[in-house]
């Protein structure tokens, strides 16, 4: 495991047990960014860096009872916060690494990832291994609960032109995976990136 791995490790586990409380509201955010995605019941579908598992109900409750919901995450303890709010009902958890996937090629409808890119080491081999998990047609959603700018902001930084969720970096960087950007919308309550798989 690289040092990335292990200060996101360190990072997320140290906050794993008290995550939840410190964002008691975004639930509906979450809701409705899968809402967006536009998937459909009996789909397949991954939530890249899951953590707590905040969009499994709402995955589980788009893809029903017939569809696949899977939950990766690096962190033990965010996997165990997720068990322990009883997240585990609405997918699989599994502990991976969001940049080598434990799935077949092309086998899922979409992926949702709340905060995962800025957390890759190498978002653009993270953004093509998403790419390799899903059908061509597939669904891509980069999702934070704020915007950028608000996001900053609490993080104590300034945006600046070269944010790798910014529209003109993300672009070509998922467009280099085999994502073709469908939706782009950050506004101080939403970040929300939309994206197709091509063939």
């Amino acid at each position: 495991m690289t040092d990335d791995h292990t200060h996101v490790q360190e990072f997320f586990g140290a906050r794993a047990a008290g995550w939840d409380a410190r964002f008691p509201d975004d639930g509906p955010a979450y809701a409705a960014a899968v809402a967006d995605m536009g998937l459909r019941p009996g789909d397949a579908v991954l939530d890249a860096g899951c953590g707590t598992g905040r969009a499994l109900p709402a995955l589980r409750e788009a893809v029903g009872a017939a569809g696949f919901v899977v939950g990766a995450d690096l962190t033990p303890e965010m996997l165990a916060a997720a068990v322990r709010a009883g997240r585990h009902r609405d997918a699989q958890l599994v502990l991976a690494d969001a940049a080598r996937l434990p799935v077949l090629s092309q086998s899922l409808d979409g992926v949702f990832a709340a905060g995962l890119i800025a957390h890759l080491p190498r978002p653009d081999e993270g953004a093509r291994e998403l790419a390799r998990v899903v059908k061509p047609g597939g669904l891509l959603a980069l999702f934070h609960p704020i915007g950028r700018a608000a996001l900053a902001a609490r993080q104590g930084r300034r945006l600046t032109d070269d944010d790798l969720r910014g529209e003109g970096r993300l672009r070509p960087l998922l467009a280099a995976a085999g994502w073709r950007l469908t939706s782009y919308t950050d506004e101080p309550g939403r970040f929300l990136a939309l994206a197709v798989r091509q063939d």
